[in-house]
């Protein structure tokens, strides 16, 4: 089975495809522009932001804006997408620059998986249109909505609850650091509250250290408590 069969789809313009599929650790460009799946990624995310967001609107009628954000900010974030990805088994067709084992659990961790995913999504879009891209989103995330129960909290969204509830400004997070290479960067972020110290959390997306470093604030804040 190959990777068309494998996203439901047959892709008049391959290009999209392998474009999507390519790490920025593969040293091409295309009209003066890199060859890899970020610029995908970049328009993915918008396809599935708001497609999630529509999804959410209708499966939960009675829900107010915050319950449904919360859901949202659930399916959108680096966990499902790289769940998604590893369900369909798409890592084995990641373009990577190295190869062997190195290459191989490269290809297969969670900034990788996501980024891709969200590649693949941005080149459906181009490829077939909205509905194509949205019928992908739809059988892949339905159903990670439906058995969501209660609104879940992640740790951004708890710490912002907590600033909230005591009538503080809304925490801040900063970009201490970026390490690594162009494309396989590690960020360094601190989450920082009013009258509640801050933490700093690495990560090789940046969202992800956003919310280690929201975690190991509410932790301390816990213990302080």
């Amino acid at each position: 089975m190959g990777i068309e069969d494998i996203i439901g789809h047959d892709f008049s313009n391959k290009r999209l495809l392998l474009e999507a599929l390519t790490h920025p650790g593969c040293a091409e460009n295309h009209k003066n522009l890199p060859f890899n799946y970020q610029r995908l990624e970049f328009l993915g995310d918008s396809v599935l932001g708001l497609v999630v967001a529509e999804m959410l609107f209708k499966l939960y009628p009675q829900e107010n804006e915050g319950s449904l954000a919360k859901r949202h900010a659930a399916l959108v974030r680096s966990e499902s997408l790289a769940s998604v990805a590893r369900t369909l088994g798409i890592a084995e067709y990641i373009r990577m620059s190295g190869n062997g084992r190195k290459g191989e659990i490269k290809r297969d961790n969670n900034s990788n998986l996501e980024d891709v995913c969200e590649a693949l999504i941005g080149a459906l879009y181009l490829d077939g249109g909205f509905e194509v891209a949205r019928d992908f989103i739809m059988k892949h995330w339905e159903d990670l909505a439906r058995r969501m129960g209660d609104p879940p909290k992640d740790a951004k969204t708890s710490l912002q609850e907590w600033a909230q509830g005591r009538g503080l400004k809304l925490p801040v997070y900063t970009v201490i650091e970026v390490s690594g290479s162009s494309h396989a960067p590690e960020f360094t972020i601190e989450a920082a509250v009013e009258q509640g110290g801050r933490a700093v959390a690495k990560a090789a997306a940046k969202r992800q250290a956003e919310q280690l470093a929201a975690k190991a604030l509410l932790r301390r804040l816990e213990e302080q408590a």
